[in-house]
């Protein structure tokens, strides 16, 4: 799937493919079940699951840091594991099981996804909790443009009821549009290309070998990371201060700046994820952010703004922490839209020029002629064989969007019917550019059409409700060109398994109704088991400010900033776009080594800690590779999916043993040896 576009933007494959057009190996003669017999009762049950888990594990890195890697692939083969669990179980009782196909594992991959993405486009981390009663609190309530009356509290309720009504849209958009996108276009999707490969080579004798190595290789570091966090909660004590998440292993003063290490097996997994690209950018991020220029406004406490502010007062530091994180996120985010659309309108362009032409990858045999290899033609045949009716599309599309124009107003008054109507007129649109770029780099930018949907609608709106439509707004627009995003992503993985559309179809279809309910229901879990939203806790929500700040300026502009601040934000936002062009504009081999500015804005409110624990990452990564590429090629997939999943499983008992109200019986907790001694 893709990002927060800083979370889910930052994404990429697990595995290196080859050439991403190019067919996964695939049998002269292979025989495809039909599309009915792709979609099985364990293949649904077993998506339910995974769907749980990732969910869960979305949420806390959305409620943490914002950064989302691509779970597909972990998806993919998770998937495999438990339909080769389920059925060896009952072969152990005489029960003999259908086939398990790579059809059916490329199914249950694509309803996992459209599961769990519904945690990140949902807003449960950024749009939705943006709303809420303690986000506008934390920003102040005297603060210009913050009114109570822009609030609505998180409630099960009108949750599920907004993703029920706005997060089908978006496959009913483009989905007329798949062979366009996957065959004529042959955009590369490397998520899911990868994805693709990986599921096919599990359904061969060699590759049924390493699945079931890399299979085990999960499961040790599940159980490590699982075992792990709960020696870690005996330690954490009463409060957010104790434990290893606050140890100061750079010292107190590095401390005292986020600089430590707090021993994450989720955000070290990220690291492996992660390009090294990303990981550095973060850590640089951190550096220049928490080792200079957050020391030096400090000392202008007093100048420029008030001494005796509160650390989360938006008049003092807080607010350039915030502001200038969202002067380089929007700058990244227009820039990279702006060069997507540009792409996307160059190549049509040319396709149309050269009269059908395809306009990226031109397939030539070696006579010359325009002709298909066999393997392509049978790729070919079965995607386009199990149409969907574009009559279906359409018509869709028009009724979920008529159903959505009447209700969503009775859940946000603010957003009145116009408004989501004209929303939905130019959603297509932006969820073709958005699935066209993401094709070809990777990038899901949902989070920037949805900012800036965010300023049109806060703006059009104005200071009566124009904060709460404005957030409200966003949720439309994002869940659409996310879903779009993904949906594509997951054709392409369908296209190279021989799968049939009409399955993938009805699979998403499947995963966004069971991730109406499960994205809701898991963060719940957190929101009741946890404080959500403290600036000074474990789950800060960094996002949700973030996006309310945004909603605030786009109905009051730029005059409740602190001093100076606007320009440092205009120097950082023109900062981004110039970092961005430069990488564009310089050789690959320059490039590659010139930081991501979405990534190095990503710590500059949050803080070093996770910056350094995705970088330790990185480190074991890039050090495997030197050692034994082979092997880092086959298994740090495998690893970091262990570590972030059984991270994410402890969220499970530790929610429950909060929400008892049973406490950590030690807290380890570190002062100054002069002062206080050790504790």
């Amino acid at each position: 799937m893709g990002s927060e576009a800083e979370a889910a933007e930052l994404t990429g494959p697990l595995l290196a493919g080859g050439s991403g057009d190019a067919p996964a190996a695939v049998a002269g003669e292979e025989v495809v079940p039909p599309w009915r017999e792709q979609l099985t009762v364990r293949g649904i049950v077993v998506s339910a699951i995974l769907g749980v888990l990732f969910c869960l594990i979305t949420h806390k890195l959305n409620l943490t840091v914002g950064i989302i890697p691509s779970l597909n692939v972990a998806a993919g083969l998770l998937g495999y594991f438990l339909v080769r669990t389920w059925t060896a179980a009952l072969a152990r009782f005489g029960i003999v099981s259908k086939p398990f196909t790579k059809q059916e594992n490329t199914v249950i991959q694509t309803c996992v996804v459209a599961c769990y993405g519904l945690a990140f486009s949902g807003g449960f981390g950024s749009y939705m909790l943006a709303m809420d009663q303690k986000t506008y609190e934390l920003i102040g309530t005297d603060y210009p443009g913050n009114r109570a009356v822009d609030v609505k509290n998180p409630s099960l309720s009108w949750m599920i009821g907004f993703m029920f009504v706005v997060s089908f849209l978006g496959l009913f958009s483009l989905v007329a549009l798949r062979k366009v996108m996957v065959i004529d276009y042959k955009l590369t999707y490397p998520s899911g290309t990868a994805t693709a490969m990986l599921i096919n080579s599990f359904h061969t004798t060699t590759g049924a070998e390493l699945a079931e190595r890399q299979v085990s290789c999960l499961g040790k570091y599940l159980s490590i990371s699982f075992i792990w966090n709960l020696f870690k909660w005996f330690f954490s004590g009463v409060g957010d201060s104790c434990g290893f998440d606050n140890f100061p292993s750079l010292g107190l003063a590095a401390f005292k700046n986020t600089f430590y290490f707090d021993f994450s097996p989720t955000y070290i997994g990220c690291g492996l994820i992660c390009p090294h690209i990303v990981n550095c950018s973060t850590l640089l991020g951190a550096i220049i952010s928490w080792g200079f220029l957050w020391p030096y406004i400090t000392t202008k406490a007093g100048d420029w703004y008030p001494a005796d502010l509160g650390s989360n007062d938006f008049k003092g530091l807080y607010g350039y922490k915030v502001f200038i994180s969202v002067s380089v996120i929007l700058g990244d985010g227009i820039y990279n839209l702006i060069k997507i659309i540009y792409a996307t309108i160059k190549e049509i362009i040319n396709a149309r020029a050269k009269q059908g032409r395809l306009p990226l990858v031109r397939v030539q045999d070696d006579d010359g002629s325009s002709k298909v290899s066999s393997e392509e033609k049978l790729l070919n045949d079965v995607f386009v064989k199990d149409s969907i009716p574009p009559w279906l599309a359409g018509s869709g599309y028009v009724g979920l969007a008529a159903i959505s124009t009447a209700t969503v107003p009775m859940l946000f008054p603010q957003l009145k019917w116009y408004l989501v109507l004209s929303a939905y007129v130019v959603a297509p649109l932006l969820a073709f550019c958005n699935s066209y770029g993401t094709g070809l780099t990777d990038w899901n930018l949902a989070s920037t059409y949805g900012k800036i949907g965010l300023f049109i609608f806060a703006s059009w709106v104005g200071q009566h409700g124009g904060v709460i439509a404005g957030l409200a707004a966003c949720g439309v627009m994002m869940s659409i060109v996310s879903t779009a995003a993904d949906l594509m992503q997951d054709f392409k993985t369908g296209y190279l398994t021989l799968s049939s559309p009409r399955s993938m179809f009805v699979s998403q279809l499947i995963g966004t109704a069971l991730g109406c309910v499960i994205a809701p229901l898991t963060f719940w879990l957190y929101w009741t088991a946890f404080d959500i939203g403290n600036p000074d806790g474990m789950f800060k929500a960094p996002y949700a400010v973030i996006y309310r700040e945004m909603a605030i300026l786009g109905v009051e502009g730029f005059s409740a900033l602190p001093q100076h601040c606007l320009a440092i934000c205009t120097f950082f936002f023109f900062a981004a776009i110039a970092i961005n062009l430069l990488r564009d504009v310089t050789p690959k081999s320059v490039s590659k080594f010139i930081p991501l500015p979405m990534a190095m804005a990503v710590p500059f409110y949050i803080g070093a800690y996770f910056a350094i624990d995705m970088f330790v990452g990185t480190v074991i990564l890039f050090v495997w590779e030197r050692v034994n590429r082979k092997e880092s090629e086959d298994f740090a997939g495998a690893v970091a999916s262990g570590l972030i999943c059984g991270d994410g499983i402890w969220s499970v008992p530790s929610a429950i043993l909060s929400i008892m109200r049973v406490d950590p019986p030690m807290c380890m907790y570190f002062k100054p040896s002069v002062a206080y001694g050790l504790i």
